[in-house]
């Protein structure tokens, strides 16, 4: 609009960019984020976690069986 000052086109060249900015996180958070939701979903039950430390000796049987006792007990009823 006024060439003469010959600012203008850096604003608006600012703007653009920031546009793209915001493109590109709008985007990076829609694509990652259903991985993100997949992989919370995928995770391990407390019965597998259990398991596991069983396995590697991180427990003994005497506790694996009380805290299967415990994970059983307060698990709701289908």
């Amino acid at each position: 609009m006024f060439p003469e000052y010959g600012y203008y086109m850096g604003g608006m060249h600012g703007f653009w960019w920031f546009i793209w900015l915001v493109l590109i996180v709008v985007l990076w958070f829609t694509v990652l984020s259903p991985e993100k939701r997949a992989r919370r979903r995928d995770r391990d039950t407390p019965h597998e976690i259990l398991r596991r430390r069983l396995a590697s000796g991180e427990i003994t049987p005497e506790a694996y069986e009380q805290a299967k006792a415990l994970l059983d007990r307060d698990q709701p009823e289908n």
